[in-house]
């Protein structure tokens, strides 16, 4: 059995995956980098490690200090969260050459998942339905070449990529040069590597993507959808579950893709497959995510199912016994990302010290949250500092819950997004499930002026 896990992460899911461990009776040791010595997770863990410098590469990257750590703390397995190498095969790989458990897929998997191309390739063959598009694209000319044949608009995206990065639209053939030199441009960044492939635009979509659990002995479940449309620049901002646009017929069917998906690779541990919708309800794969989802509470306040703590479990090799008769969902629940950044100016990071915290509170109101009177927001990381999920009998019990905890929200000394959420829970085109993954980019430019924010 696990008795001692290392936090490979960081902020929220860092405290997250601590107080699972702590209900499983399970000892915590948190790695963390030297500007991160006040955190949050690093108080609450049994032991705190730092491991390096400010930098990425120093600390939350570096696999032999973090490995190095877990066996000099006799820890049994590793949690990598999300970010950093929750997604990194060779982090996998090391941790069972090291016989320590990786609490996630086998790297094979996390490979074969990761890129993105070779992902579409296994689920065509899996008959899941897939977006029109292309494998590897070699050079410019057959890029081209594909891209009429499969009929412009397109969607560049890069090979090894994910986040929105190294993803480009070209509209016509005019464009598609400047498109494909700048994904792959942005993919070598990004990722070290320029392949790119070519997808299908498809127009006017939605978000939907599916929670999948499964163990060791075969068991595969799926436990409903997120709608992950809100987004900007790719990157989701308000998650909901179930989704208004999905009836029980088309949720058992894309449901069923799926746990067919996950168990044609031999999936296991948690796991997300995520689709997209036109707008004749027509669904097509688009990647899997072989981790955690930031999203993954408004799926735990629908089922009452932990996610992490089954993470844990599957991973302790435990027949789980799973069936899918036995989920049952209930109500509806909504995320919002809370971010230091200001949008009134671009959405430009605003980090700094936390002096006032007051946190919403009260029944079907969740705060996932890392920060405290006090704390220094550093500027190396992501933004987001904050998570509220509301749970309602309704999506419009929901909604109204969640316009309350975003006006309780005290958080001063840095700038917050939290009226940009609350705008965006009272238009019209929300409320009425009328919108795509374009959304934010037409709410503000019909809400023009963005002083109030």
């Amino acid at each position: 059995m696990i008795k001692r896990i290392l936090v490979a992460n960081r902020g929220e899911i860092a405290v997250r995956i601590i107080r699972a461990c702590r209900e499983l009776d399970i000892e915590t040791v948190a790695v963390y980098a030297k500007n991160d010595c006040e955190s949050l997770h690093v108080k609450l863990a049994d032991i705190s490690v730092c491991i390096g410098s400010n930098k990425l590469s120093d600390s939350y990257l570096n696999i032999p200090r973090i490995i190095t750590t877990a066996k000099l703390y006799n820890c049994d397995a590793i949690h990598p969260g999300y970010g950093f190498l929750s997604e990194n095969s060779r982090f996998s790989q090391v941790c069972e050459s090291s016989n320590i458990i990786f609490i996630g897929p086998k790297a094979k998997l996390i490979d074969l998942m990761g890129n993105k191309s070779s992902a579409r390739e296994m689920m065509a063959k899996a008959n899941v339905p897939i977006v029109p598009g292309t494998s590897v694209i070699e050079t410019f000319d057959e890029g081209l070449k594909e891209s009429k044949r499969i009929g412009f608009p397109v969607l560049i995206k890069a090979s090894a990529g994910g986040g929105g990065k190294g993803m480009r639209i070209a509209e016509d053939e005019n464009n598609f040069q400047k498109a494909y030199n700048t994904a792959k441009q942005e993919a070598l960044n990004a990722f070290g590597d320029d392949r790119v492939y070519i997808e299908k635009l498809i127009e006017k979509p939605r978000h939907v993507e599916f929670q999948i659990l499964a163990d060791q002995h075969g068991n595969v479940i799926h436990l409903g959808e997120r709608d992950c449309s809100i987004q900007r620049n790719h990157q989701k901002v308000i998650e909901e579950s179930p989704s208004k646009i999905i009836d029980d017929q088309l949720r058992e069917e894309m449901g069923s893709i799926a746990v067919q998906a996950a168990q044609t690779i031999g999936y296991t541990n948690a796991g997300t497959i995520e689709f997209l919708l036109d707008k004749n309800k027509k669904f097509y794969f688009i990647e899997m995510n072989t981790r955690i989802q930031v999203e993954h509470p408004v799926t735990e306040m629908i089922t009452g199912i932990d996610l992490i703590k089954e993470q844990i479990l599957i991973a302790n090799g435990i027949n789980r016994e799973y069936s899918q008769e036995k989920i049952k969902f209930s109500g509806h629940a909504i995320e919002c990302r809370v971010n230091a950044e200001d949008p009134s100016n671009n959405f430009v990071p605003s980090p700094g010290k936390v002096t006032i915290v007051n946190l919403p509170g009260g029944n079907g109101i969740r705060i996932d949250s890392f920060i405290y009177n006090g704390y220094l927001i550093s500027p190396i990381y992501d933004s987001m500092i904050t998570k509220i999920i509301v749970h309602g009998d309704n999506r419009q019990e929901a909604i109204n819950k969640m316009k309350g905890a975003l006006g309780e929200m005290t958080i001063e000394g840095i700038k917050l997004n939290t009226s940009f959420l609350f705008e965006i829970m009272e238009d019209k085109n929300f409320v009425n499930s009328n919108y795509d993954t374009s959304f934010i980019e037409k709410f503000l430019i019909n809400r023009g002026d963005q002083n109030d924010w």
